[in-house]
């Protein structure tokens, strides 16, 4: 299946034309109701009393956007640019080392949101390059601490200083978000993909609840490119999310398509709404889940 489904050319498909679009949008999006979907985040607190916030752990292959939509999460919160998350434009390894929480703020810097997002290094095909599959897994189990630096040869160790020996409720993962670029959906290597699918078992087989992140949508498509707004009109997008449903299993019910802030100086709201609808049902899955332990 992963053979047949994923080629091993490096070079993804041409982006389609701005013509090859759907008449109606196959699924339907608020656009112009950004505040009052930001204000249901605002809102949010968690109903279980063991949690102060949610955890939603991000990974995937390396370069795929998964700090940059930590950090377009951030902007479209703060109303401003941020940049908590380090990215890296340039080079082709992963760039992010460390396992690392970022904290949203609220109010103020005394406030925060009721829910984190933990960045990780990136999946890569080789053996010996990228986050260790079983750190992963370990990770979603809590046992992992901030500030530890990830070893691609071997997995954390039970007397390693970063090592949680005794996790809570607040230290596991409750949300697992797969971060994919859409326009190498079909290019990914079937090395990777496997590891995903690992990861994907393991978070299953402990009940985590799933779902993916689809960056780069206006790279992928020219007509999105030019207006956001026809996302869910672009025949392009829904066949790469289709074909990573197949692939990894995900339902195409919970693959977000979004594109991360990368030039912009200012936020946008049609931007915005798409982090939002995605961010929206992280915390409904989080919330669901935490509430079932």
């Amino acid at each position: 299946m992963l053979g047949r489904l994923f080629k091993s050319s490096a070079r993804p498909e041409s982006p389609q034309s701005e013509s090859d679009t759907l008449s109606e949008p196959w699924r339907e999006i608020p656009w112009g109701r950004k505040e009052r979907d930001l204000q249901v985040v605002r809102d949010y607190e968690p109903h279980n009393e063991e949690l102060e916030q949610l955890r939603i752990l991000l990974h995937g292959p390396t370069g795929s956007g998964k700090s940059s939509f930590i950090n377009s999460v951030d902007t479209l919160l703060q109303g401003r640019m941020t940049c908590q998350a380090l990215e890296d434009a340039v080079s082709q390894e992963t760039f992010t080392k460390e396992y690392r929480t970022f904290k949203i703020q609220k109010d103020g810097p005394d406030t925060l949101y009721p829910f984190v997002f933990t960045d990780i290094m990136g999946l890569e095909k080789e053996t010996n390059r990228g986050v260790d599959v079983q750190d992963l897994k370990l990770a979603m189990k809590g046992h992992i601490k901030d500030g530890y630096i990830f070893n691609p040869v071997s997995a954390i160790s039970e007397d390693d200083n970063c090592y949680n020996k005794a996790p809570t409720l607040k230290d596991r993962v409750h949300v697992l978000v797969c971060v994919i670029p859409a326009p190498s959906v079909n290019i990914q290597s079937a090395a990777t993909v496997a590891k995903m699918r690992e990861v994907r078992l393991a978070a299953r087989d402990l009940g985590i609840p799933q779902l993916a992140v689809l960056t780069k949508i206006d790279e992928a498509c020219p007509a999105v490119k030019a207006d956001i707004r026809n996302v869910y009109m672009s025949k392009y997008l829904k066949k790469q999310m289709e074909l990573f449903s197949d692939s990894l299993g995900i339902p195409v019910k919970c693959i977000f398509p979004v594109k991360n802030y990368h030039s912009e100086i200012d936020p946008d709201d049609d931007t915005d709404t798409l982090i939002l609808s995605a961010l929206k049902h992280m915390i409904n899955f989080g919330e669901d889940f935490v509430n079932r332990r």
